[in-house]
C-alpha cells in the first residue's frame, strides 16, 4: 500500500509539495492537468514538466485524477470516436511518464454535488455537506454559483465554467436515455481504452457516483455492489477496476463497505482508495467529518482492516478533510486535516500489520 495525497499543480493549490513531503509516510501525489480542455490530449511535454517538479520535491507521480471523459462519449454520439482516440493518446503519454493508476468517473453532467462547501461544525471547523432537498430545489447552474462563492478562487473539478452553460440541455438529453443505453456507452468506451491502458501499465480506477443516488433523473451506475459487478463485467481486463471512495459509497446506508472492499479487492479489481468519514443527518443528508471513526458514522478501523486483510497493494489517500486551524484552502483539500487523516490511516495499517505478526 502507498499513502498519497491529492495535489493541484501550477498555482491552483494552497498546499505545497514541500509541505506534503513533510507528512510522514506519504510517498506521492495524485495530480491532474485542469488547464487542458475536456476531450483534448494531455501533452507529453507538460506531463514531463509536472513529473519533474514533483520528483524534485522528493515525491512520486504515479496516480492521476482525472482525465475527464467528454460528454459525447457518455452520450454515445458519433463524435465520440475522436474523443476516445484523444483519450487513448493521453493514456500513452501518461504511461510514458510512469503513471500506473488513473482515477476517473463516468457520471453524467455533474461529477459530484454538495449543498455547502463550508458547513460549520460544533468544534468550529467547516466541512462539505449535503442537504438533499436544497440540492434538488436548485438547478445545476445555481448549485455551481453557490459552490463558487466558497471555493476561494480555486478550481472545482467537475464544475468547470465551460460546462455550466450546457448543463440544462444535457439533463434534458439524458431523460431519453435508458440505463441499458448508458451501460452500452460505458462498455464502448471501456473496450476502446482499457486495452491501451493495460499495454501502458496503467490501471483504470472508476470513482463511484457522488452522491450515490439519482439527481435530476440522471443515470447513476457506480453506487452499489450489484451495479459495480455489472460494471466490472463489461470488460474483464484486470486493468478495468475501481476507486473505492468510502464517503461516496458510504452515503448510501445500505452499502456494507467492508464487504464491498473485501469482495472486489480479493478479485484484484481495486486499484485506488479514497478514505474519509461522514456523519449521517436526516434522510439522505450528511456532513463530511474528521477521519476518526468516532467523529462520523463509518467504522474506519473495519474499512482499513478490510483493505489490509484482503491484500490491497494499491494507493490510498485521505479524502476530503475539514478546514481547521484557520486554514484558507480549496474546500476539502486543506493541508492540516488531510495530514491528520493520513497519519490516522497509517496508524491503523501499522497496527494491523503488527497484530498480524503477533498472531
Amino acid at each position: 500500500m502507498k499513502m498519497i495525497m491529492r495535489w493541484f499543480p501550477f498555482g491552483d493549490d494552497s498546499v505545497t509539495l514541500r509541505q506534503i513531503r513533510q507528512v510522514p509516510g506519504v510517498s506521492g501525489v495524485a495530480t491532474c492537468l485542469p488547464s487542458v480542455p475536456v476531450g483534448e490530449v494531455w501533452p507529453l511535454a507538460t506531463l514531463t514538466e509536472l513529473k519533474d517538479t514533483i520528483t524534485a520535491a522528493g515525491l512520486e507521480m504515479e496516480v492521476i485524477e482525472s482525465v475527464n471523459i467528454h460528454k459525447d462519449i457518455k452520450k454515445g454520439l458519433p463524435s465520440r470516436d475522436r474523443y476516445i482516440e484523444n483519450y487513448q493518446a493521453t493514456l500513452r503519454n501518461l504511461g510514458a511518464v510512469g503513471v500506473t493508476c488513473l482515477c476517473y468517473n463516468f457520471m453524467p453532467v455533474m461529477d459530484w454535488a454538495r449543498s455547502d462547501l463550508a458547513h460549520p461544525l460544533e468544534d468550529g471547523s467547516t466541512v462539505l455537506s449535503y442537504r438533499h432537498k436544497q440540492v434538488t430545489e436548485m438547478n445545476p447552474t445555481r448549485i455551481a454559483e453557490s459552490m463558487a462563492k466558497k471555493s476561494l478562487g480555486y478550481s472545482l473539478p467537475g464544475w468547470e465554467p465551460e460546462r455550466l452553460h450546457a448543463m440544462g440541455a444535457d439533463i434534458e438529453f439524458y431523460k431519453s436515455m435508458t440505463r441499458d443505453d448508458y451501460w452500452k456507452n460505458m462498455k464502448y468506451f471501456l473496450d476502446a481504452v482499457v486495452p491501451v491502458a493495460s499495454e501502458c501499465g496503467i490501471n483504470m480506477a472508476i470513482h463511484p457516483d457522488d452522491p450515490p443516488w439519482p439527481l435530476f433523473d440522471l443515470p447513476k451506475v457506480i453506487s452499489t455492489a450489484e451495479n459495480i459487478r455489472t460494471f466490472l463485467s463489461l470488460n474483464d481486463n484486470p486493468a478495468n477496476g475501481l476507486t473505492i471512495c468510502t464517503g461516496s459509497l458510504g452515503a448510501n446506508r445500505d452499502n456494507d463497505l467492508p464487504a464491498i472492499i473485501r469482495e472486489f479487492t480479493k478479485a484484484g479489481r481495486v486499484h485506488f482508495a479514497h478514505i474519509r468519514n461522514i456523519k449521517y443527518q436526516d434522510g439522505l443528508d450528511f456532513d463530511e467529518s474528521a477521519h476518526l471513526s468516532s467523529c462520523g458514522d463509518l467504522d474506519l478501523f473495519a474499512i482499513v482492516q478490510a483493505f489490509h486483510d484482503s491484500g490491497f497493494d494499491g494507493y490510498i489517500r485521505p479524502d476530503h478533510g475539514r478546514m481547521i486551524w484557520d486554514e484558507q484552502a480549496r474546500p476539502g483539500y486543506g493541508l492540516y486535516d488531510r495530514a491528520l487523516g493520513a497519519e490516522y490511516l497509517l496508524g491503523l495499517w501499522e497496527a494491523l500489520d503488527k497484530c498480524g505478526l503477533c498472531n
